[in-house]
């Protein structure tokens, strides 16, 4: 049983975090020993710690040498959750692609390397780079502002990152995402999640805008979510925790827009019950192996 642990953030995301206030409160209610601290603080002395939880590191993608180095020595020390090979394969969005081999409904997804032309889907469409969080850098376009999102790939290509670009789905815009929250392998809870990407533009803060509320998860979706998860634990271990971000394709299908095993909010205003589960994973031994 875990009784000492470290939930890390970064200082410009402190008071930012609408699920720490929650978990940590919660875990000191249960025994747990629980310090709130930056994952580029110095002074921090992390073997002292049973358990690292990364959080709300929400800059790594701007420090991302940095990032790396860091989860390597914590890893060496500690028990990081989730654990360093799952985090880097998560790191890339190149992981879709692993997904739709493994049978996961995906996004349809093109990847732009650093050489390739920008080339892009009829319709409204999403740039992002294939490293990113909180939607920064990414961007929505129509059909007539080819130029504009092709200077948008040029602009990422010349920071040496890869590129995605997404259809934008109709459904999007009135169903918004559904994220998917699991705790040891297992469905927890689901939310409803609506972002506010730019139009032919990108995003300064950590994060985008989102605009979010509780949302009951019908089977199907459920069953896809799961499989995406499932491919996880079979590749690395079971993570701890685990987001899977849905949206529902042309057919009216869920397929998976994103899994998040880094540093995904957990969406725990909506879903007050799920606190419970969220400690009894942190506080216990399942999840991903050390590596």
């Amino acid at each position: 049983m875990i009784r000492r642990l470290a939930w890390v953030t970064t200082q410009e995301a402190r008071g930012r975090d609408e699920d720490e206030e929650l978990a940590v409160t919660a875990l000191r209610a249960a025994g747990v020993t629980v310090d709130v601290v930056d994952w580029d603080d110095p002074a921090v002395r992390w073997a002292g710690y049973e358990r690292v939880v990364l959080r709300s590191t929400w800059d790594y993608p701007q420090r991302l040498g940095a990032f790396l180095a860091w989860l390597e020595a914590v890893g060496q020390v500690t028990d990081l959750r989730n654990p360093l090979a799952m985090v880097r394969w998560n790191l890339d969005k190149h992981y879709l692609a692993d997904l739709e081999r493994s049978g996961v409904p995906i996004t349809p997804t093109l990847f732009l390397e650093p050489g390739d032309s920008p080339a892009f889907p009829a319709g409204e469409f999403v740039v992002k780079p294939a490293i990113g969080a909180g939607s920064r850098d990414a961007a929505s376009y129509g059909p007539d502002q080819h130029d504009s999102a092709a200077g948008h790939v040029r602009r990422l290509h010349a920071a040496g990152a890869s590129v995605l670009v997404q259809p934008l789905l109709a459904s999007v815009a009135v169903d918004g995402e559904w994220p998917l929250v699991f705790f040891g392998g297992r469905y927890s809870h689901a939310a409803s999640k609506r972002v506010a990407l730019p139009r032919a533009g990108v995003i300064d803060d950590l994060f985008a805008e989102e605009t979010n509320a509780p949302h009951v998860a019908e089977a199907e979706q459920i069953a896809v979510a799961q499989h995406a998860v499932d491919v996880v634990a079979q590749r690395f271990g079971v993570p701890l925790y685990a987001r899977v971000d849905l949206v529902r394709d042309d057919r009216g299908e869920p397929c998976v827009l994103e899994v998040e095993l880094v540093e995904p909010s957990l969406f725990l205003p909506q879903a007050p019950g799920a606190v419970a589960a969220l400690v009894a994973a942190l506080q216990g031994t399942q999840g991903g192996d050390q590596a």
